[in-house]
């Protein structure tokens, strides 16, 4: 128990700092951008018509505190990060006067629940395919998986997802291919509802897991084909265990550990393949949002979309690497 509280004070610590460089940058970087959401929010305004420029003056008064953007740029920090431990980001430049904070919440549920779905069949399948064509070399069916494994791998997300847009909306088009649900249907757990967000989701989940499946594939396959060759394992099929139980309690048991750490590290790519898949099928999560934002020049939905995004993600991380050891206990706390 000691060495457990030792490893999640630990784990912790690297959160608190991973979330804490993240953020930062994410504010580095947003001003930089040469785009100034006031003078922007002015044009849009003044465009329509002269303004008096005692008008303009308390305008942009105004636009500069709604934006966090009033005083130094000291002073912007720390406005900027009173703002994220409230979790106010101010109003959307393209949306005004809606707060960033309900536009991400109203995409956050969708871009979760497809990519919580998505990584865990890619996870599960990837690892139970890729142990079995480790265990059973011989088996050409097992053998062909590697072989279409090895070639789809490489293929980045927004080809498939365009694939799979071009066959299932057009040339077979069974299929939705934009959107997270049917037009007009009332939100809420009631079957039509749901059924119709589970089929828009097809194609934005089978494009991630069809590009994530080829990894974890791979890698199972070759952790497994190492430890079939150890000595405890060629002494358990000696002893005559059925090859089921020599499977699963002594090889993939083994070689799962390295993948749930490698699933911890993957959970970045998998959300930037998330952005680019959602904005192919439209899908109305956290990554169509953040793409829109940019288009527009939104600097408030951007720096907050990125924020929650990298705060996200590094919850997901500390929850598989706290959760592990809980299931495992073999699992070497460091």
């Amino acid at each position: 128990m000691n060495a457990y509280i030792a490893y999640l004070a630990k784990r912790l610590v690297q959160f608190v700092v991973v979330v804490f460089i993240g953020v930062n940058l994410a504010f580095v970087i947003t001003h930089a951008s040469p785009i100034d959401p006031v003078e922007q929010s002015i044009s849009a305004v003044t465009s329509f018509g002269s303004t008096a420029p005692e008008a303009i003056a308390a305008m942009r008064t105004s636009l500069q505190e709604l934006y966090g953007l009033k005083g130094t740029l000291g002073e912007q920090y720390l406005t900027f990060w009173s703002r994220v431990l409230r979790g106010d980001f101010g109003p959307s430049l393209s949306a005004f006067p809606t707060p960033v904070s309900a536009l991400i919440g109203r995409a956050l549920p969708w871009t979760a629940g497809l990519l919580i779905v998505s990584t865990v069949i890619t996870w599960v399948l990837g690892n139970l395919l890729g142990g079995l064509a480790g265990y059973y070399q011989r088996n050409r069916t097992l053998k062909l998986m590697g072989v279409v494994a090895m070639g789809v791998h490489p293929i980045p997300y927004y080809i498939v997802a365009l694939l799979l847009l071009i066959v299932f909306g057009f040339l077979w088009p069974v299929l939705p291919i934009t959107g997270g649900s049917a037009m007009n249907l009332q939100q809420g757990w009631n079957w039509s509802f749901v059924s119709s967000v589970l089929l828009h989701s097809i194609l934005p989940a089978l494009s991630l897991i069809l590009i994530g499946l080829g990894s974890w594939f791979l890698g199972m396959r070759s952790l497994v084909s190492n430890i079939v060759t150890e000595d405890y394992v060629v002494y358990a099929e000696i002893a005559g265990l059925d090859s089921r139980r020599v499977l699963g309690s002594y090889v993939m048991r083994n070689a799962l550990a390295p993948q749930v750490t490698g699933l911890a590290m993957s959970l970045g790519g998998i959300f930037n393949g998330a952005v680019i898949t959602e904005k192919v099928f439209g899908y109305p999560g956290v990554g169509t949002l953040l793409v829109d934002a940019v288009y527009a020049g939104d600097y408030g939905l951007v720096l907050g979309v990125t924020t929650v995004s990298i705060i996200a993600v590094s919850v997901g991380v500390l929850v598989i690497d706290l959760l592990y050891p809980l299931i495992d206990p073999r699992v070497e706390l460091r």
